[in-house]
Order: C-alpha cells, then structure tokens, then sequence
C-alpha cells in the first residue's frame, strides 16, 4: 500500500496547537522535525550518551501526518485547512505551507529485524530468536534474543564488552544485579554462565514483557530472574526490593552520566568483593567516569577494557 504524507511547514511555537488540532480531526500519528535541542528530563530514558549537534533553531518547524486512499483525504485536509484558520488568530503558523509526497507501507515495528543477524562474542553465539543457528556455531553457549520494544540485541560494543566481563567474574554461585536489564541480554548470559539468581530494574515497563519472552526462548526458569520498573539511583522501594549487600557481581550497561551516579549506590547492594562492571561510556567520558570511582572509598578499579570508541571499567567493592 502506498500512503500519502503531508507535511506542514510552520513554526516551532504552534507546534502543540498544530499536534492538538490534528488529534481531535482524528489524524493519528504525526511526525515533528526541528532544530529545538531535547530538555534533561526528555533524554532521561532515552539509551544516548552523545546527542547530534543541532544546526540553529530558527523557529521553523515541519510536521507531517499520513493518510492511505482508504481515507476521505480532501475531507481530512479540508478540516486541516479549516483548524489552521482558527489556529491562526492565536498564534503564528509561519509559512503554513502543506507539500504532499508518497511513502511505501512497511512495518516500521519489526523492519529493524532484517539488520538483526547471529553474531559471535567470543565463544557465545547471540541470535534472534527467529534466525536459524549457523552451522560453523553449533558448538558455541547459544543466546536467544528477541528485544522487542525494549534496548538491547547485543550488538553494541558496550553490550560485548560487558558480556566478557561477565565470562570472566560469574561463577556457579553468582547471584547478580542487572541494571537497566532492557532485553535482559546480559543478565541471561550471567544465568547461561552458571550464574544462580538475577535482579533487574529497568525505567522502560516493556523491559519486563521483553525479559519474559527471552527467558522463554532460552529456556530458562522465570524464577531465576526477576525484573522490576523503577530506578535504583533514588527510588526507595526499588532499593529495597533489590536488598542489601547480597550481590557478588552487579552489571550496568547505560549511559556514562548515569553511571557517575549509579556507583554511589551499588556499594551497599554488592557484598563485600562484590564486583561492579558498567559499560556505556563512551571514550570522551572515560576520565569523569574513573574521576567519579576515584573519589568513591567504597570501590576501587581494578580493570578498564576498551573497544572501538566505548569502554568498560570494572570495579570491586573494598
């Protein structure tokens, strides 16, 4: 099917107006373009530790919305037309230019699968779950992941790095801390290595439909993992929920400045010679990062592994 995409030219500050008014003519899903950098509190969630550098926001602003030749599309842009007349004597539209072009129908949910294909970690092999075992792997501990919604196929370097740390510290009776778990990828490689028990904690509530679904996939007890939405850094009932001092290794693959603020908590999680491994730093990040476990007594560095542009510092707790 083909569909029909509009798009509106206009300024940066009728934005939400232009969003409301198209909700409530009954267009559903819209795409905004501008050059507004996004607030603390919007990248919060978001799995990005460097945002692209914006050109200047110039207070222009395009917002585009689709329509397939099922729908009464002269009507639609007629009471488009219609709600940017009213909106007009409220605030400024710009040029309220609408261009009309054509896009091909595709399942935007799952056409990321077709860049999603088995791949080695030493000798772990990681596939998606609907990709059959290559020959030459047979012999290799398979991984089975479907990410879903949720972060983590496994690919990233940060994700590779923190699967061979865990190779080298999870034992038989490695009970584990996974935060920001996502597809749970790295807490069911700690159970897939021996590993007895694992908690994860992840912002994203598909994180715990994405760890169900995987557990299932590798055949693994949903007894041995337990995830729960929330925030270590400073939510009380997930702190408590976690527990204290009881991990031997806990394992964090997010984002260098939330890293800085993670290992202040972690220590009263971790037994003593507990071991930290976090990744999601990027090479720019390596000196705060190690700055901020520098100042920390209750850890000390005990080993910093690179790959491309990313690293991961591995800590143990004093």
């Amino acid at each position: 099917m083909k569909w029909k995409k509009f798009t509106l030219k206009t300024t940066t500050q009728a934005v939400d107006l232009v969003s409301s008014m198209f909700d409530e003519i009954g267009i559903e899903g819209i795409e905004i373009e501008d050059n507004i950098p996004l607030t603390a509190e919007e990248t919060k969630g978001m799995f990005i530790d460097i945002l692209p550098e914006l050109p200047p926001d110039e207070g222009v602003a395009f917002v585009s919305f689709y329509l397939d030749d099922s729908q009464d599309i002269a009507g639609i842009l007629k009471s488009v037309d219609e709600g940017l007349d009213d909106l007009s004597m409220f605030t400024d539209l710009g040029e309220r230019t609408i261009t009309e072009s054509e896009t091909e129908d595709k399942d935007w949910i799952n056409n990321w699968k077709q860049y999603f294909k088995p791949f080695t970690v030493d000798d772990i092999l990681i596939k998606p779950t609907w990709e059959e075992i290559p020959e030459e792997h047979k012999d290799k501990l398979l991984i089975q992941i479907d990410p879903g919604t949720a972060f983590g196929t496994g690919q990233h370097e940060t994700t590779q790095l923190c699967i061979r740390q865990l190779r080298r510290y999870v034992t038989p009776e490695t009970v584990l801390l996974d935060v920001g778990t996502g597809s749970g990828i790295l807490g069911i490689t700690a159970l897939k290595l021996g590993a007895k028990t694992v908690f994860g904690t992840d912002l994203d509530e598909n994180a715990i439909t994405a760890v169900g679904e995987n557990l299932e996939a590798n055949g693994i007890d949903s007894e041995k993992f337990a995830v729960l939405q929330g925030n270590i850094i400073d939510d009380k009932d997930v702190q408590d929920a976690a527990g204290y001092e009881k991990y031997d290794v806990a394992v964090a693959n997010i984002l260098a400045d939330v890293i800085i603020l993670l290992q202040k908590e972690v220590p009263v999680h971790l037994k003593k010679g507990g071991i930290f491994i976090t990744s999601g730093i990027i090479n720019m990040k390596e000196e705060a990062v190690r700055a901020a476990f520098a100042a920390n007594d209750a850890f000390e560095v005990i080993e910093v592994t690179y790959q491309g542009e990313w690293l991961s510092v591995t800590a143990r707790k004093k």
